[in-house]
C-alpha cells in the first residue's frame, strides 16, 4: 500500500510538471512560442489607411498561421518617425513598415512609379496597377529598386491598391487648367513638380497642418486622398468645392516591406502564407474602400453641403502633358526610370485598350441611371 501510494503521488507530481509545462514526456512537444514580427506604418491610428490595412493583415496572419505568427501593428512614431521605417526596417530596428514607396524620391526618383503615377499611368486604373504588378513584372522591380538601387536588406509586397484619388478641395470651384495658375495648392511628392510646370503656386504641409493653414488663407486649396479618408479629416469645415477626378494619383499601391534576413529565417510555409495574406488584405481593402468612398461622397454632398465638380477635361490633359515632359527627360537620364516606365507602358499597351474595348461600364450606368446625383 506504501508503495502504491508513493507512486501514486509520484505520477500526480509529473502530471503536474506536465500540465504546468515544467516538464515535456518523452514523444510530446512543447507548444513553440510564436513569431513576432514589429511592423510600423508611416500612418497614423486615426486613418484608414493604417485601420483598413495593417491590422487587417496582422489579424488574418496570426489566424492563417495557428498563432505561429504575431504581428505588432505599430502606428506611425511608434518606434522612430513615420518617414524612416525604411531606413530602420533596412537596419532591423523592426521587423517591417508599411508605408508608400513614393515619400522616398528622395532617395531616387524611380521610388514615384511604384505608388502613385500621373495618369495612372498610360491609361492603368487600379486592378490594372496592382495586375501589373503580378503579370507584368512590376513585383520583381520593386524588389529590384529596394535590393540593389536603394542596397537595402528588404522584401516589398503591395498591400494598399490606392483608388482615384481626388484634384481636391478648394475655395472657389475650378474651371480651367487657367484657374490654377497661381493657386497655392498643398500636394506632395512627384506631383509637385508636376503642378509646378503648371504654374501652380505649390505648398508642402503634413497632413496635419492643412486645416490649420487653410483658416489662416495659406492656402486656397489641398489635395489629400479619397472621399472615405478624407471626410474623416474634416476638410469640408474650410473648403466647400470638391473636385474630382484628380490627374496625378489615378491608381497606385503602398507597400508592405520585411527585412529580408528577417523573411529569409521564417519557414517556407510561412513565407508563402505572408505572400498570400498581403495579396488577400490588399483585395479586402479594395472592395472596403470602394463602398466608404461611395458613401463619403453622398455624405460630403448630402449631410455637409460640399459641392461636388467634375474635373475639367483640360486640367487632367495640362498635366498628363507636363508629367510626360518631366518623365521623358528623366528617364534619359537615369537608366533604372526608364525600365520601370517602360514596363508600365508596355503593360498598358497590352491591357488599357482591350479592357476600353470590353468595358459597357460607362453606357450601362449611363442606361440605367442616367444623369442622377449621387445619394
Amino acid at each position: 500500500m506504501k508503495r502504491a501510494t508513493v507512486l501514486a503521488v509520484a505520477i500526480l507530481a509529473v502530471l503536474g510538471l506536465v500540465i504546468s509545462g515544467t516538464l515535456t514526456l518523452p514523444g510530446a512537444s512543447a507548444q513553440a512560442k510564436p513569431i513576432v514580427l514589429k511592423i510600423q506604418a508611416s500612418f497614423p491610428a486615426s486613418s484608414l489607411i493604417f485601420t483598413s490595412v495593417l491590422p487587417v493583415f496582422a489579424d488574418r496572419v496570426q489566424k492563417a498561421s495557428g498563432g505561429r505568427v504575431k504581428v505588432e501593428a505599430l502606428t506611425a512614431g511608434t518606434i522612430v518617425p513615420p518617414f524612416e521605417v525604411v531606413d530602420a526596417t533596412n537596419r532591423g530596428v523592426i521587423d517591417g513598415a508599411y508605408t508608400c514607396t513614393y515619400y522616398y524620391t528622395g532617395k531616387h526618383l524611380a521610388a514615384a512609379l511604384f505608388t502613385d503615377v500621373p495618369g495612372g499611368p498610360f491609361g492603368l486604373d487600379t486592378f490594372d496597377f496592382m495586375s501589373w504588378h503580378y503579370q507584368g513584372g512590376g513585383l520583381e522591380l520593386l524588389n529590384d529598386f529596394y535590393q540593389n538601387i536603394l542596397k537595402m536588406n528588404i522584401v516589398a509586397f503591395p498591400i494598399f491598391p490606392t483608388t482615384p484619388q481626388a484634384l481636391g478641395w478648394f475655395k472657389k470651384p475650378i474651371k480651367s487648367a487657367k484657374d490654377l495658375k497661381g493657386l497655392k495648392y498643398r500636394v506632395p511628392g512627384i506631383a509637385a513638380d508636376v503642378y509646378k510646370a503648371m504654374g501652380v503656386s505649390v505648398v508642402t504641409l503634413a497632413g496635419g497642418e492643412i486645416l490649420p493653414a487653410a483658416e489662416r488663407g495659406v492656402l486656397d486649396a489641398t489635395e489629400w486622398y479619397t472621399p472615405g479618408e478624407d471626410i474623416r479629416l474634416g476638410f469640408h469645415q474650410v473648403f466647400k468645392f470638391y473636385h474630382y477626378p484628380g490627374p496625378h494619383e489615378m491608381a497606385g499601391a503602398c507597400d508592405l516591406l520585411i527585412n529580408k534576413g528577417v523573411f529569409d529565417k521564417l519557414p517556407a510555409d510561412l513565407q508563402e502564407l505572408i505572400k498570400t495574406v498581403t495579396l488577400e488584405t490588399a483585395f479586402r481593402t479594395l472592395m472596403e474602400f470602394n463602398r466608404k468612398d461611395a458613401e463619403g461622397l453622398r455624405d460630403l454632398k448630402e449631410k455637409h453641403g460640399v459641392t461636388l465638380v467634375r474635373t475639367p477635361d483640360d486640367v487632367l490633359t495640362e498635366h498628363w502633358k507636363a508629367w510626360d515632359k518631366i518623365a521623358q527627360a528623366e528617364s534619359a537620364k537615369d537608366p533604372f526610370f526608364k525600365k520601370v516606365l517602360d514596363s508600365q507602358r508596355a503593360y498598358a499597351t497590352l491591357v488599357v485598350p482591350a479592357k476600353r474595348f470590353m468595358s459597357s461600364y460607362e453606357i450601362t450606368g449611363k442606361y440605367y441611371w442616367g444623369d442622377r446625383e449621387i445619394k
